[in-house]
């Protein structure tokens, strides 16, 4: 297994990659930077190819066109040029594609007014294996780009990818093309590989718990398995009419696996697992879990997550919890199972600790997540879709923690009453709701995604650059109310490793809404400054340069700057 971070130094500059789901962190630190540091460039020789590429940077210096033309979305300008004037960047390649990468990283000034010239560079190399911990834990994301510029460029902003209605998904048409697998990203090919193995080999059988359940080609390929699966479809409020997709899948099911391979509930409130386990001679070997619900918004327009373990000690914990909630789930937060946490260890895998809902006390899975939060001590980085209306131990965290020094970023698809400013004015949290009605052109016009929300995920990173690093995720929504009544998993990974793939992925959806944000000020609030021009050195300018923030102790741009190239 390849390392998941490279690290070098020169005098001058400091360089550390991080190895993401099939993207790059670069972090990038100067101890003095000199009055007419500009930035730094970086350029990518991707696996095959035989050059290095600039990678582009939206803004630049000064433009020849109108501000809202230049700055359009794109990436137009060099970074060779233009540099990015940032101490950290997310290279998320065009077309990715497994193996090794290297990165040229540049420091960038600006001696004379216009004319910008290299200084100190490193080159590092780095492996984006397509698996986490190969052959025993593999984590994937979806795209969540289709509210983007990429998706306007690449399919025309085209709304018809996905049914007007969720209960139409199962006799909804799905365009040709590649978009779905776009869209879907990684958890499009977790989900799809792990149904096609299934469905090719007959000496395994699946178990299958299900929330939404609209896609067509899901339900395709449950069909395909036929009297091999046993299923748990959720009835609760929109999905328990006739006519919902939920009781359309469950009425074929019924059909192709047996009538009593098919099970309708909702323990108190929902059946919330999205939980795949497949089993050879009927013992669990495989388990898919994850927030991703198996329907045409989950895959293919909401910010998801899924994860993969491979082999009998996660598959069997979840085909233990199957087994119970299949035989009577309504005395499910009774049984042992619900009462504790369970500590797997994988063979060749960090330890993963699982707390299954409902159960009668919600501190019993939460308070976990709030201690770690509030006992983080490097940096915090969360994307909960339901936190602006909930309450309990983890939104108290959160609150207590958009008040402290430690280093956060915060995604949730609303804000609500949530605070999003920090104490130094710096931007803790950012939602989709608010930039999704804000936004200047060209976002303003970009296919939304339908109704519904936007982001979906459901997880919290503490301390990732730390031996003591955790991940907690699952299908829990994270909420008191959700832990007494919903059938919901929720997971805590202790190892930097996993930590790192959802940190950089919190940044990544962060990074791509906060510049709507600085869009929405410098266009249309006209907001003094913050221009959406790069800033020339303060001999040239007047003005403080741009990295003067990142050297004032206690703020967080300081932190940002220090965090990702130590």
């Amino acid at each position: 297994m390849s390392a998941f971070t490279s690290a070098g130094q020169v005098p001058g500059l400091v360089v550390k990659l991080w190895r993401g789901e099939r993207m790059c962190l670069i972090g990038m630190d100067v101890d003095e930077p000199e009055p007419d540091l500009v930035g730094f460039s970086i350029e990518v020789k991707s696996p095959g190819s035989p050059s290095f590429i600039p990678l582009r940077n939206r803004l630049n210096f000064s433009y020849e066109q109108p501000l809202a033309v230049a700055v359009n979305g794109y990436r137009n300008y060099l970074s060779t040029r233009a540099p990015f004037q940032k101490f950290r960047w997310i290279h998320f390649p065009y077309e990715p594609k497994g193996g090794t990468y290297r990165y040229r990283v540049t420091k960038r000034h600006m001696p004379t007014d216009g004319h910008v010239v290299a200084g100190a560079s490193i080159t590092l190399d780095i492996a984006l294996d397509p698996a986490v911990y190969d052959g025993v834990l593999d984590v994937g994301f979806t795209r969540n780009f289709a509210s983007s510029q990429a998706y306007a460029d690449r399919y025309g902003n085209n709304p018809n990818v996905i049914p007007a209605k969720a209960d139409d998904g199962l006799g909804f048409t799905k365009v040709p093309g590649d978009v779905y697998r776009w869209l879907g990203f990684e958890v499009y090919d977790l989900l799809f590989g792990f149904l096609g193995e299934v469905v090719a080999d007959p000496t395994l059988t699946l178990d299958v718990m299900a929330y939404d359940l609209n896609e067509p080609d899901i339900v395709r390929r449950l069909e395909q398995i036929g009297h091999r699966l046993r299923i748990i479809v959720d009835n609760s409020g929109s999905h328990a009419p006739t006519g919902s997709a939920e009781s359309q899948a469950a009425k074929r099911l019924r059909v192709s696996a047996g009538a009593s391979r098919v099970k309708r509930t909702h323990f108190k409130g929902l059946q919330h697992h999205k939980v795949l386990i497949a089993r050879r001679d009927g013992q669990p070997v495989r388990v898919l879990l994850g927030s991703t619900n198996f329907s045409f918004r989950g895959l293919y327009i909401q910010a998801n997550n899924a994860l993969v373990f491979n082999g009998p000690d996660a598959a069997s914990l979840f085909g233990r919890v199957f087994d119970v909630a299949f035989k009577n789930p309504t005395h499910f937060a009774t049984d042992p199972i619900a009462r504790q946490w369970h500590l797997v260890q994988p063979t060749g895998a960090p330890p993963v600790h699982v707390c299954f809902s409902p159960h009668t006390d919600a501190d019993l899975s939460l308070s976990p997540v709030g201690a770690a939060i509030d006992q983080a001590t490097s940096s915090v980085f969360f994307a909960i879709a339901f936190l602006y209306q909930s309450s309990g131990p983890i939104r108290d965290a959160v609150d207590r923690l958009m008040k402290k020094q430690v280093f956060s970023y915060g995604i949730s698809d609303k804000r609500g009453r949530l605070e999003v400013k920090k104490p130094d004015g710096s931007v803790g949290l950012v939602d989709f709701a608010y930039l999704a009605d804000k936004a200047p052109e060209p976002f303003k016009t970009e296919w939304s995604g339908g109704a519904g929300i936007n982001q979906h995920d459901k997880f919290v990173v503490t301390d990732f650059n730390l031996p003591t690093a955790k991940v907690f995720t699952g299908s829990s929504n994270l909420s008191p109310t959700g832990e007494r009544g919903n059938g919901d998993n929720l997971v805590m990974i202790e190892d930097p490793r996993v930590a790192t793939a959802y940190t950089i992925e919190a940044l990544r959806v962060f990074d791509h809404l906060h510049f709507r944000s600085r869009m929405e000020d410098a266009l249309v609030k006209k907001k003094a400054g913050e221009p959406l021009t790069l800033a020339k050195p303060t001999a040239i300018s007047g003005k403080p340069a741009w990295f003067a923030k990142a050297y004032v102790a206690g703020h967080a741009a300081e932190a940002d700057r220090k965090l990702f190239a130590s």
